[in-house]
């Protein structure tokens, strides 16, 4: 670890002399530039491992945390059987989520939101929250889920730009736990709905249930395309720089400047010659003579997207290579432009730092439904970072999140074209076919018991390594085209 932070401090240093401030940046440390929610405490990148306190003052968007109220009792059970708020004005939002104090601790029962438009002042019906969201996170025993900060939540859900918001959480009969009960020769727990023994169970919400609502700041300035399509992410070059700003942006310093927004497409040829002075003494003989690997796409930085990195964790973590893609849905509705996706990741990752106690935001890579791909998790798109996006399987894998809600909704040829090209490409550096077998070894969830050899396809979807609707239904349907475009753009 002291190699890292000492190769850490040498890129801030580098960069910092290639990136010089001018008179009025450097003079001013006040609101950064539209849109790039830029640390500006200056704070070495050298030091413990712990997240910075946020400086809303000097920094666009915030999250309100509202403690939720009992609205009705169970007399079977003694308790509230209903959480909620009242129709009330708050300030600006984008984005709002429910989280709980345990995280381990389940939410039986139905999360409901209102939420009036800023501007026409009309209310919307009610909006489900997806509750069962714990199956996204890092794996049981490392250090992200035992900070001590990690709390229960909803996945998040983007209602557009609001003022106004009502809420109800109902309790309901919980179901069977699969993690009670014997474990099967497969590996698989089973058991029976024990709610009426433990009636309890059945009946009492999580404690500590409280409202989020994230605003993620202004929207990026986009850079025009000369054929029209949208180009989110661009920042003004004025913008103070930190090192943790660098730093992030450093770990991409083999395939774009530091301080880029996005790191440009390459042809196949372009792409070969990188994959050899990337990993070339990692290749075998055949491997560099016919290297199967899809031409990089283009990716939009945490820069593009304006990730404000002091709130991650300084340190980044890696895992041993990248065996396996896990493709995943937000759950936050598709009811946003191409144009709001950045301002969605950056509400996302907010919420999953800020709300739910993460070190990062949890997915390795974003993609819209105009098929933009954008970097997640900080620590270097060509490398293994280690994610929070799949219970069990976070090692040796990357997690690829599409925007949007796909249960009923069909995905983007875009967006499943994207996933394709960044497969081919990302799956390609570590000699992986996507449409071949993997072996990953579970780290636990309620599939497969910690330490299973599990046989999963390299291009699987969330709900292959844990029981879960994710990545919906219509969007699974589409992996199997998504395993043949891939293998195709390797050149296989």
């Amino acid at each position: 670890m002291r190699g890292f932070l000492a190769s850490s401090i040498g890129v801030t240093c580098a960069a910092a002399l290639a990136l010089p401030l001018t008179p009025s940046a450097a003079a001013t440390a006040a609101r950064p530039a539209l849109g790039a929610e830029v640390a500006t405490s200056g704070r070495t990148v050298a030091g413990p491992a712990v997240r910075q306190e946020d400086a809303e003052s000097s920094v666009p968007g915030s999250t309100q945390a509202l403690p939720l109220a009992a609205l009705t009792r169970d007399r079977d059970v003694g308790g509230p059987s209903e959480w909620g708020l009242s129709p009330r004005g708050v300030r600006h939002f984008s984005l709002v989520g429910v989280t709980w104090d345990a995280p381990d601790n389940e939410l039986h029962g139905r999360v409901q939101v209102r939420t009036r438009a800023l501007g026409t002042g009309a209310w919307s019906g009610w909006q489900d929250l997806d509750t069962h969201n714990g199956e996204h996170a890092a794996d049981p025993g490392t250090e992200e889920p035992t900070s001590g900060r990690v709390r229960g939540s909803t996945a998040p859900l983007w209602v557009g730009e609001s003022d106004g918001v009502e809420v109800r959480v109902t309790a309901e009969a919980a179901g069977p736990r699969p993690d009670d009960g014997p474990e099967g020769e497969d590996g698989v727990r089973g058991g029976g709905d024990d709610s009426a023994a433990h009636p309890e169970a059945a009946a009492i919400l999580p404690a500590g249930l409280r409202l989020e609502l994230v605003d993620p700041g202004e929207p990026a300035p986009e850079k025009a395309d000369p054929a029209g399509a949208p180009r989110p992410g661009s920042l003004n070059p004025e913008t103070v720089e930190t090192a943790e700003v660098l730093v992030a942006s450093g770990a991409n310093a083999e395939l774009a400047p530091v301080g880029a927004v996005e790191i440009p497409a390459l042809g196949r040829a372009e792409t070969e010659r990188e994959l050899l002075a990337l990993r070339g003494n990692e290749l075998t003989e055949a491997q560099r003579a016919k290297p199967y690997i899809g031409p990089r796409p283009r990716i939009v930085t945490r820069r593009g997207w304006g990730a404000n990195e002091g709130w991650r964790e300084r340190q980044f973590a890696y895992t041993k290579k990248v065996k396996a893609a896990f493709v995943h849905h937000t759950a936050t509705g598709s009811k946003y432009s191409c144009s709001q996706a950045p301002s969605l990741i950056r509400g996302i990752y907010r919420y999953h730092v800020k709300s739910m106690g993460w070190r990062d935001v949890g997915y390795n890579f974003l993609v819209d439904k105009c098929g933009n791909i954008y970097e997640g998790r900080a620590g270097g798109v060509a490398k293994p970072v280690l994610g929070a996006h799949t219970l069990g399987f976070n090692s040796n894998s990357m997690g690829i999140a599409v925007l949007g809600s796909y249960g009923a909704t069909k995905p983007t040829k875009a967006s499943v074209k994207a996933v394709a090209r960044l497969t081919a490409w990302k799956l390609g550096l570590y000699g992986a076919n996507p449409r071949g077998k993997t072996y990953l070894t579970s780290g636990g969830g309620n599939l497969y018991r910690k330490g299973k050899n599990v046989r999963l396809n390299v291009i699987s979807g969330h709900r292959d390594g844990y029981s879960t609707e994710c990545p919906g239904r219509q969007l699974y349907r589409k992996l199997g085209s998504a395993r043949a475009s891939a293998a195709r753009y390797q050149g296989r």
